[in-house]
């Protein structure tokens, strides 16, 4: 009996060393990526300078800019959509047209922009070439020549969306929210690489940044600071490592798998090549990437989806938990999605690197990271308690959990300062770097639950959005 008591404790003793290697050696790997994104994207930047006056810009790329439509989907955005629209409307850039689409919106959106702009109802032929809900009418004013407003049926973000892309004029489209604040000289940073490289480019991404703690005056962030809410605070780091290093990074290496929904630049003909933007789910802006790549390898022709850090997109970030854990475990709901619709990427040389390296790092950061992470959070310690499982495994996964965190956070924020001078004054920066240090013991941790919640909706299949509160931006 003893003996069989030994081998019971002996064969725990070593399924709790396996476990706990599993989740040091997946926590290990993790932090290497970013450093090796971070070392990446500081090289990138060095390489490739901003350009800092706008006058300069302008001399170098406004007589070579194409036509851009701006695409807005409004759902209930009666509040904020006027300031927003204008504020598009004053953009720095040659040739521009405003589409907003009021997405079957139950509030007073839709007469808000009527009466705000001066509109009536018009027409312009159109083709069906991407699926939307029916179109119930459009609205134009002799005012603003520039903006175009679609009243439709609600059909959710993507079937807004095709519904400017079919009423589109230009060649390129820019994908954004209603209620976002792109700077004036958004587009026409943003647009650079379709100048320099016109035959290959079909995609440029641009910067998502916190606009929670900045100054805004008539639809302009004029003033940039650190957010006072804490919550807004950890997601500013969250959001400078993840645009600054990760999406450099990965565009760097032609492996970008995603461009955010809230600032986007398409070439409308490849977005329609594809089908225009997938119903059925909430990663709408990850799928369209992926057909977009899946596309090009199929076809073996050269294209470039690439992603720049000078054109900036302010939004506002959620300031209450229940809104934060409903967003990002929707995000993770949305990238499952992409990766086993197109399961037939995963780890395929076929698809180059997109396929080997883009789809490979999503397999371990997004689908096996969470799940071995909460594992690791769990079970060590418990092990540990009860015996099985020596301090040094426990002290391991520590210094990988916390101290490659901490090195990441500061260097993603040592590099905005160095490259881009974003904050003002030496006050942000410290609270920045408090909050880049502090976001380590706790805030990644729980973002890890919500990231296997949103793994748990997928499984289940979950539909839907929630409800995403917004306070709205401060104006000075």
């Amino acid at each position: 009996m003893n003996g069989l008591l030994h081998e019971a404790a002996h064969w725990l003793v070593g399924v709790a060393e396996a476990i706990a290697v599993a989740v040091i050696v997946t926590g290990l790997l993790q932090n290497l990526l970013y450093l090796w994104q971070l070392l990446l994207a500081a090289r990138a930047l060095a390489q490739d300078p901003s350009i800092g006056a706008p006058a300069v810009l302008w001399r170098r790329f406004a007589d070579a800019a194409p036509p851009i439509t701006l695409m807005a989907p409004a759902y209930n955005e009666a509040l904020t959509i006027v300031e927003s629209i204008r504020s598009l409307l004053a953009l720095q850039y040659p040739n521009f047209e405003v589409i907003v689409v009021n997405d079957g919106s139950k509030d007073e959106t839709l007469k808000v922009l009527v009466e705000a702009f001066e509109l009536t109802p018009t027409h312009r032929h159109y083709p069906l070439a991407a699926p939307c809900a029916a179109i119930r009418g459009l609205y134009a004013g002799a005012k603003q020549p520039r903006l175009l407003v679609i009243d439709k049926e609600n059909g959710g973000k993507a079937d807004a969306l095709n519904a400017a892309l079919n009423l589109s004029r230009a060649p390129i489209v820019c994908s954004m929210d209603a209620d976002s604040l792109l700077e004036p000289d958004a587009l026409l940073r943003a647009v650079r690489p379709f100048v320099d490289d016109p035959e290959r480019t079909i995609a440029v991404g641009g910067t998502i940044r916190i606009a929670n703690g900045c100054k805004i005056a008539f639809g302009r962030v004029v003033e940039v600071g650190a957010p006072r809410n804490v919550l807004a605070l950890l997601q500013t780091v969250e959001y400078l490592r993840a645009f600054l290093m990760a999406r450099l990074a990965w565009s760097r290496i032609s492996a970008l798998t995603i461009i955010s929904g809230a600032f986007g630049l398409f070439r409308r003909q490849a977005v329609l090549d594809v089908g225009g933007y997938s119903h059925g789910t909430v990663g709408e802006d990850m799928e369209l990437v992926v057909k977009l790549h899946k596309h090009y390898r199929r076809l073996g022709k050269p294209y470039r989806i690439g992603f720049t850090p000078e054109p900036v997109c302010w939004t506002e970030a959620p300031e209450s938990w229940s809104v934060l854990a409903r967003q990002r475990a929707r995000w993770h709901r949305g990238a499952l999605e992409t990766f086993f619709r197109h399961r037939d990427m995963i780890l395929n040389p076929g698809y180059g690197r997109i396929g080997l390296v883009g789809f490979g790092h999503i397999l371990l950061v997004d689908v096996l990271g969470p799940i071995i992470e909460i594992f690791g959070y769990v079970l060590i310690p418990a092990f540990w308690l009860l015996g099985l499982l020596s301090a040094d495994y426990l002290w391991a996964m520590l210094a990988v959990t916390f101290g490659f965190g901490i090195v990441i956070s500061v260097g993603a924020l040592a590099l905005e300062e160095a490259e881009l001078r974003r904050f003002p004054d030496a006050k942000s920066l410290l609270i920045l770097m408090g909050a880049a240090v502090l976001e380590n013991f706790g805030y990644r941790q729980i973002n890890n639950f919500w990231r296997v919640r949103g793994a748990w909706q997928f499984v289940t299949g979950a539909q839907g959005w929630g409800t995403m509160t917004r306070r709205g931006f401060k104006t000075s």
